[in-house]
């Protein structure tokens, strides 16, 4: 049971991290907000995820994965219910905040539990990459979820359908027996690790890989908008929005399949490093073609190829780091690295923003490719 709570954790995890930008084409005019504003939103988002990510991560090492795990779920739906329902941008902002925290409970919960219960403990990177496939999962049938019941039901009601899919894993969290966590660890003990060098580079990597995939996951529909307005591919406001959520839904999909391919591979532990740098070029190529793109069916193949090699970065990144620790301050471990991945995350999709508003957004995912060259060097030196 306490396997399913990894997976489900990360599944709800993929859902947060689709979610903003599965409804910003519908909840920027519902605001009245510019892409400037949306961005801000995902900014607070971020810094409030990378605050929590660092509590999170020694409260799971000190009082177990069980009451982490129950509150991400009920906070999360609590947040989404927010944001289905709220009449102003105010709300929005105090949404994004409580979202943090929510977040990242299911974020520390699911990717601790995974390497300890996945592949008898034997393989975090490959134990990391087969419970982040669900997370893609998550990433994937967000989009798809949303822009189906945006043409059939309002935007209120077809948002609540996601708070409803976040509440419903509480059951088995709470019922579920896992392992023994460390009772007690100290707070002095986690601010050691920054001591660590693999802890140092693999929270440098994480700033910015997150980045990145963030910058993604709440930017790609927008893209995607203006790829097919650009191509004059279809006229229909709904449709547009519709077809333009669906460039996540690949994403999602396609980095759900990089995952799991990854899973399979015996060595990745041993040689994750040569493996993260690879990923990395070949997506700084893919994100150079998607600024040049004219056609709505090229960005399709794009943004799916994005998420093929996106895909094995993060699970990669964080098995091959815990490999070279113990166990019981995983948790700790994870909350530092992610905290410092997710100042990426509230600092570039918010560049990209920025950017956008005064350009266009194609144009400013030209600022990704130098966050590629270094993610390279990053990654050789884990």
């Amino acid at each position: 049971m306490a396997a399913l709570v990894s997976i489900l954790a990360l599944y709800a995890l993929g859902m947060c991290f689709a979610f903003l930008g599965s409804i910003s084409v519908k909840l920027m005019p519902k605001l009245g907000i510019n892409e400037g504003k949306f961005g801000t939103l995902i900014s607070v988002y971020m810094f409030t995820s990378m605050v929590a990510s660092l509590i999170i991560g020694v409260l799971l090492d000190s009082i177990g994965y069980k009451p982490i795990a129950i509150v991400g779920f009920i906070l999360t739906a609590i947040v989404i219910f927010l944001f289905a329902y709220g009449k102003s941008y105010g709300m929005a902002i105090v949404a994004a905040l409580l979202f943090g925290f929510g977040a990242m409970a299911l974020n520390t919960a699911g990717n601790t539990l995974a390497p300890v219960v996945l592949f008898g403990g034997e393989n975090p990177a490959a134990a990391q990459n087969l419970g982040n496939v669900f997370f893609g999962l998550g990433l994937f049938l967000t989009p798809l979820i949303v822009s189906s019941l945006f043409q059939k039901t309002t935007f209120e009601k077809a948002v609540s359908v996601l708070a409803l899919i976040a509440l419903v894993p509480v059951i088995f969290a709470i019922i579920a027996v896992y392992p023994a966590s460390q009772a007690g660890f100290e707070l002095a003990n986690a601010v050691s690790l920054l001591s660590k060098g693999a802890v140092i580079v693999a929270a440098i990597a994480l700033f910015f890989y997150i980045g990145l995939e963030m910058t993604f996951n709440n930017w790609l529909p927008t893209y995607g908008k203006a790829v097919i307005k650009d191509a004059g591919a279809e006229s229909d406001p709904d449709k547009v929005d519709a077809s333009a959520s669906r460039l996540l839904m690949y994403f999602g999909f396609f980095m759900m399949i990089g995952r799991l391919i990854t899973s399979f591979i015996p060595a990745i532990t041993a040689n994750g490093d040569w493996a993260l740098a690879i990923a990395a070029l070949i997506s700084g190529f893919i994100i150079l073609g998607m600024t040049l793109t004219k056609s709505v069916s090229q960005s399709r193949v794009l943004a799916s190829l994005a998420g093929l090699f996106f895909g094995p970065i993060f699970p990669t990144t964080v098995g091959v780091t815990f490999a070279k620790f113990s166990p019981e301050i995983y948790g700790s471990i994870f909350g530092i690295i992610f905290a410092v991945g997710l100042l990426g995350a509230v600092v570039l999709p918010k560049a990209v923003g920025n950017i956008a508003a005064g350009s266009s957004i194609q144009k400013s995912l030209r600022l990704l490719l130098p966050v590629c060259a270094l993610l390279i060097i990053f990654a050789i030196l884990l």
